[in-house]
This record gives structure tokens, sequence and C-alpha cells, in this order.
């Protein structure tokens, strides 16, 4: 097989630079080790910036979104007993977030691309890539019991954060880590329940976070924060209800509870791989870095990232210009770097430490008063929050 774009992945990167390169007229072809069910039926949630959102509109894959999402202007800080709004709408001219889950963006993606006629492999094996640093990469893989060979001009590596394609660069001699994993987790649940608020509360308390969110009118979705090594099973439903209505205590919110369908364990890293680029290679997405999901980033830097790939591939197919392919590390690390430290500063501002004495959590107390008391500090939030505009 012969493409321009061999895509390793298909999640929200991998898809959408599929869709991307596809309205510049460029072929590509996606493999994915999942099957479509599982891809589709993984629940996973998913709060998209406004340049999500835009991004999703201008290329006419965002009507389910506005169908089925929640456009959220604000969120909601609970501590010290008190419910403090931050209007993220009026402190950013108009910009916006919108609660709409990632397996809900990847159904809309998936069957927009199959729509559009464009090659996806589902339930792939054996994976491998060779010639990265020649003129023809080639993708091996096995698929319906057929050994297949996929020859490109370039691979995105968008497998996410078991991936393969990282390591295709080689560590230390070109690829540097940098890595820090966090002493706590977050206890996740769905619940079958009507919404306990309009907007996200992000709560701090003596026993720890907790986030209260939604998922549709009938489904919710609230973490609370945990030991690493915590057992979902060893939580009864009636324990779980107790200690999320203990960490919101007293700020005004009623926790509606409702028969919970899924618990998981959702473990925290803050992760970036240096440089996102080898020969013909180009990483996207989790593939080359993960955050703490306190600051909503995750699938929104993937989007960044493949918009600035899609620029830079077409630069090269216009024009034979490889510039912006070159430059491509350094114009989207700045992005990831801002973002690592907007969410390690929201995990740092709202989470217990099992060291912390009784001065950490006054100072934390503190930063959440100047953030929601002060124009500018509330401003610095909510832009990034909302996420930067795609230059």
């Amino acid at each position: 097989m012969r493409t321009q774009v061999g895509i390793v992945g298909a999640g929200p990167a991998g898809l959408m630079l599929s869709h991307l390169l596809h309205l510049r007229g460029i072929d590509s072809v996606v493999i994915d080790l999942r099957s479509r069910e599982d891809i589709e039926e993984t629940i996973k949630a998913g709060v998209l910036e406004q340049s999500t959102i835009d991004l999703m509109d201008q290329t006419g894959v965002g009507d389910r979104m506005h169908r089925d999402g929640f456009l959220h202007h604000g969120i909601n800080l609970a501590f010290a007993g008190e419910m403090h709004r931050i209007n993220m709408y009026e402190l950013t001219g108009g910009r916006a977030v919108m609660v709409y889950a990632q397996h809900e963006v990847l159904k809309d993606l998936i069957a927009r691309r199959l729509a559009d006629g464009g090659d996806l492999r589902f339930g792939i094996t054996d994976t491998t890539v060779d010639e990265l640093t020649g003129d023809r990469p080639k993708i091996r893989f096995r698929h319906d019991g057929k050994q297949e060979v996929l020859e490109c001009d370039f691979v995105a590596g968008c497998d996410g954060s078991r991936t393969y394609s990282r390591y295709l660069i080689p560590e230390g001699e070109v690829r540097t880590d940098f890595f820090r994993q966090y002493p706590f987790a977050w206890f996740g649940i769905l619940a079958e329940a009507p919404p306990s608020s309009d907007e996200l509360i992000y709560a701090h308390s003596e026993r720890g976070f907790a986030l209260i969110s939604t998922r549709s009118p009938n489904v919710q979705r609230m973490y609370f924060q945990c030991d690493p090594d915590t057992d979902p099973d060893d939580w009864s439903e009636e324990q779980i209800w107790d200690e999320i209505k203990t960490r919101v205590a007293g700020a005004g919110a009623t926790i509606k509870t409702g028969s919970i369908f899924q618990k998981a364990i959702l473990q925290f890293r803050s992760f970036v791989c240096e440089p996102m680029q080898y020969g013909r290679l180009y990483l996207a997405g989790d593939a080359a870095h993960t955050v703490p999901p306190t600051g909503a980033k995750g699938m929104n830097l993937a989007m960044a990232d493949v918009h600035v790939l899609d620029r830079a591939l077409g630069a090269y197919y216009d024009a034979k210009d490889t510039g912006l392919l070159e430059d491509y590390t350094s114009t989207v690390l700045r992005r990831v770097w801002r973002a690592q430290h907007f969410s390690w500063w929201m995990t740092s501002m709202l989470h217990r430490f099992s060291d912390a004495t009784e001065f950490d959590v006054r100072r934390q107390i503190a930063e959440l008063d100047m953030v929601t008391g002060s124009i500018s500090a509330s401003r610095t939030l909510a832009e990034n929050y909302v996420g930067l505009p795609l230059s």
C-alpha cells in the first residue's frame, strides 16, 4: 500500500489529523490495535476548550457536540465552606468550554472519516515502523490475518499514553523524557442521577479534592481524591456518596445521588517527551505528553498538536516548504509546557498532600481566596481553562 501520511492510533489526535489532512486533499491511512467498538464504547470524560469547539465547528464535525454537549460559561471553586464562581465567559471576552465526552468526539470523527471514504484499519496487530530516517518510511502490521506493508511519506505517532511510536525515538541519544508521578489518584464514578450543579464544581476540603461534573441529563460523573492503591470494589455506594457529600459540605451544593454503574481509579502523572519528532516521525497527543486531569487539557492538547502538524504537512505538500515541519516540536512544546504548568497549579492548589502541614493548608486557602477575590487572578485561571487560541 502507498499513502502520504501513515497515522498510528485512532484516538483524538490521529482521527482529527486524518480529517484535517483530508480537507487539504492529503491522503492518510489510520491504524489502531483496538476495534471500532472498543474505541467508541470506552467511556472517557471530556471538557473541550473554546479552540477545540471552534475546530470541530470549522471542520464540520460539531453538530452532535452542540446538540448533546453542555456549554459552560463558568466553573465553581468550593473551599472553606463557600462556593465561588469564576465567570470565564465575561473574563475572556466570550470564550467558554463544552462538556462533551471524549468517546463521543471519537464517534463523530470516525463517522465523518468513513463517510468521506477514509481508510481506517481497526484491530490490527504486530505493528512495526521502519526507515524513519529515509524518504519512504514503512509501517508493517497484520490486519484480518494478512500481513500488510504501508509505505508513506510521513508517520504520525498518535497512539496514546501506551505508545509504541514514542520509543522509535532513541532514548538518551535523541529523546529525553520528563516525568512526575503524583502521590494520589482520583476515584471516578458514573451514576444514574440528575445533575447536582449546572457547572463544574472543584472542591478543596480537609479530606481532599472532589470534582462534581456531568455527562448527560441522566448520567453524572464525579471524582474524589484517593490513595493510588485504592481498590474501588472495597467501597460501597453509600460510602462513596458520603465521601463526596462530605467534601463539598457547607459550600451550598446539594449532591443528587443515584445508582453507580462504573467505578475506576485514575492515576495522576505529568509527562513530556522531547523532541516530538525524529526523521519522518511526528508525535501528537498522549504519545508525547500527558497531564493531570485537573486542568482538563489532555484531549485539547492533542487537537492543538495536530492543528500545527496539519499546517506543517500542508506547507510541505503545497510548496515543498519544510520550515513548519522542522519547527514542529518547538512550536507545540510552548503550549504543552504552559498546559503542564496550569494542570500542576490547579492540582497543587486543590488537592490535599499526605505530608501537608497546617501551614500548607492555610496557604492553599489563601491562594484560592486570591484566585476568587482578584479580577486579574480570576482572569488568569479563566484564560488558561478555556484555552489559548490556536495560532
